[in-house]
């Protein structure tokens, strides 16, 4: 014999989030009006309900009054709703029978000054939530295994640091990138503030110990095509790219690029140097082996005919490699401003006009002029420059965003041209506000400024070319109410950070949710900094939103925490609000399957008929498939039907 079915009995607690929700709200009669409410046997209010004495408070009543179901009414459920979930826990009711009303974002802070439609509002918010509530039934996670090995997308110092945490964590990684070589942006840079420290110093020995690790395999002129998820977490398909020069014969001596006649722009070098066509990006490349570049290569020979080790082989093709991992980790960086676009300042007509990636590149010793900072137009000494901040940023046109480095960067190269070129050299920086935000960052710009830099708060609107060679800028310096025309040698645009096309290949094969910027968007910007809309798929680095690199150390080295913790569990739990197919509706006629962007929905053949099974370890949950099937055979759980039509009813008072 069944038991008899047990009533509803509903326990609602209001939180007044300090004056978040009580400052606006009358938190008061919302529990006044909660307790007419059906089924509802308890109602409190409480300053802070995620406190320990408010989820005490909630404890107590369940037991005291039996219930069945709870709902809250605090802040935003991304932040809180997991702590409520485990008051439940605690207290011996599933998790799931928690409805968690939103009064703070939906209601509190948009209504501020309207109090009185605020509390009527929460009012409304809190009768849907009971409505909800009444009809929650008890649910359970589920848990299954997962691979204990690990994807990291991206080289730059932002995937370098995250496979060598995962790998000495004992983890196996498989770290791709689309390059020749790891390094990334960071092995381009001369010396990195606020320490002025050798940026090839820092990252080059970390290259070295990627190669050398054990349980790294590095797949370098390499990407990811396709993802799937499946049960032990994801099948993953890495196009391996020819290099047309055997790797395991390579040995890196150079013999082939110098015998090679074609030379091209040397991407590395910001296209101020120039390569040959059999080359490696830089001499400290990991791995050092040589590639061919075949768009500019004219199948001559020569390094063919001179390479003693035999290792050219212009039949290799692409090479296809299937890995299983049990998580990934997405850190595909960022690209610059193309300051072409802001065709006042001149780029790429004015040859003195240039970016701060350019100079870098000058300024360092591995760069094409081994470190001598010259004027383009002539090759002569530069003895005045103006540094024009935001190139890209903070700009409506482009980007709105700060790119966060702009103004370190100028800091640190109007030092380092001071060092270098003397100090009677004229150095200006327009900018709009200085942002030296992080640790001994302020410190840096004081002694900056202490150095007979010249710091002009404005930013010209155009830069003209003098029939004397100089530059010239016309600026409205806010500090002295007045217009200064400033005639230079060189022009320094500061370019701003953007989301890389390595976002998009991406999301061609991981559906991860981006942001109104176009960098990837993380799960929660404070709880969940490095999780993703997708379950077991961190992001860390600058493709998450423009960072220095410390941040992006940082990031990186959580993510591969977060990433370890799973692999050491060498499982994981999901959540059970996933699709649920009632196989007496289903007709099998494969409409949710199609919409399924994780493959966790298939037609199959059962007993004869076609019916649609859901996959629980992969199924996300978004319901698509609900949406999309004519019979309503497809449902989510908590999501249900008479869940979703109670609390319609309840908005429009019918409850009942």
């Amino acid at each position: 014999m069944g038991g008899a079915k047990r009533l509803p009995r509903v326990g609602v607690f209001v939180c007044h989030c300090g004056l978040n929700i009580a400052g606006v709200i009358n938190v008061e009669k919302v529990v006044e009006e909660a307790f007419k409410m059906p089924d509802v046997v308890i109602a409190e209010h409480y300053v802070y309900m995620c406190s320990e004495p408010g989820q005490k408070l909630i404890e107590d009543a369940i037991k005291k009054y039996d219930l069945t179901a709870v709902v809250v009414a605090a802040c935003t459920p991304s932040m809180h709703e997991e702590t409520f979930r485990r008051v439940l826990e605690r207290s011996g009711l599933s998790p799931y029978v928690l409805e968690f009303v939103n009064l703070r974002e939906h209601c509190s802070w948009v209504h501020a000054h309207e109090p009185e439609k605020a509390t009527e509002k929460a009012i409304a918010l809190v009768r849907m939530g009971v409505a909800k509530a009444r009809f929650l039934k008890p649910l359970e996670k589920r848990k299954f295994k997962v691979w204990r090995e690990a994807l990291v997308i991206g080289g730059g110092i932002s995937g370098i640091t995250a496979s060598l945490n995962l790998a000495n964590a004992g983890f196996r990684v498989y770290l791709v990138e689309k390059s020749p070589t790891i390094g990334g942006h960071m092995l381009m840079l001369d010396k990195t503030f606020p320490t002025l420290d050798c940026s090839a110093c820092i990252l080059t020995p970390r290259m070295v110990e990627v190669s050398k690790h054990p349980n790294i395999e590095l797949m370098a002129y390499s990407e990811v095509t396709n993802v799937q998820r499946v049960e032990g977490g994801f099948k993953v398909e890495v196009l391996k790219k020819p290099r047309y020069v055997i790797e395991d014969k390579c040995t890196g001596c150079g013999i082939c690029s110098q015998h090679c006649p074609i030379e091209v722009s040397n991407e590395y070098d910001a296209n101020l140097g120039s390569r040959k066509a059999i080359y490696i990006p830089f001499p400290q490349s990991i791995p050092l082996k040589y590639v061919i570049d075949v768009d500019h290569c004219i199948r001559c020979g020569a390094c063919e005919r001179v390479c003693q080790a035999k290792a050219i082989d212009f039949e290799q093709k692409p090479t296809k490699i299937e890995l299983e991992v049990g998580t990934i980790i997405v850190s595909v960086g960022f690209k610059v401003f193309d300051a072409k676009r802001i065709i006042e300042y001149g780029y790429g007509s004015l040859p003195d006009v240039t970016t701060t990636l350019e100079l870098e590149r000058l300024l360092s010793a591995s760069g094409p002029t081994c470190g001598r900072v010259m004027r383009l137009s002539n090759g002569k000494i530069p003895r005045s420059i103006a540094f024009i901040q935001c190139v890209g940023s903070r700009d409506k046109r482009f980007n709105e965003y700060c790119c966060r480095i702009g103004c370190m960067v100028a800091l640190k190269q109007a030092l380092l041209l001071k060092e270098r070129l003397g100090e009677e050299t004229e150095v200006y920086i327009c900018f709009n506000d200085m942002r030296a935000f992080g640790k001994g960052y302020e410190e840096f710009y004081n002694r900056v400024r202490d150095s007979d830099i010249k710091f002009v708060r404005g930013i010209p609107s155009e830069v003209k070319a003098e029939s004397n060679g100089k530059l010239s800028l016309t600026v409205y310096d806010q500090s002295t109410e007045r217009f200064l025309e400033l005639k230079v040698d060189m022009v320094v645009l500061t370019v701003g950070i953007e989301p890389s096309d390595g976002i998009e290949s991406v999301r061609n094969v991981l559906p991860i949710s981006i942001g109104f910027d176009g960098f990837l968007s993380e799960s929660h910007p404070k709880l969940k900094p490095v999780e993703t809309n997708m379950r077991g798929v961190f992001i860390a680095g600058a493709c998450q939103g423009p960072k220095d690199i410390v941040d992006t150390v940082s990031q990186a080295s959580a993510a591969a925490m977060k990433a370890a913790e799973l692999l050491s569990r060498g499982e994981i739990e999901v959540e059970p609000t996933i699709a649920v197919v009632n196989e007496f509706k289903c007709r099998g006629c494969g409409r949710c399957e199609e919409v399924c962007e994780y493959g966790a929905i298939r037609v199959e053949e059962i007993n004869g008929r076609l019916v649609a099974k859901v996959n629980e370890a992969l199924c996300e949950g978004c319901g698509a498939c609900s949406v999309k099937c004519p019979t309503g055979a497809v449902k989510v759980q908590r999501f249900k039907s008479e869940q979703i039509m109670s609390v319609v009813s309840a908005a429009t008072y019918e409850i009942g």
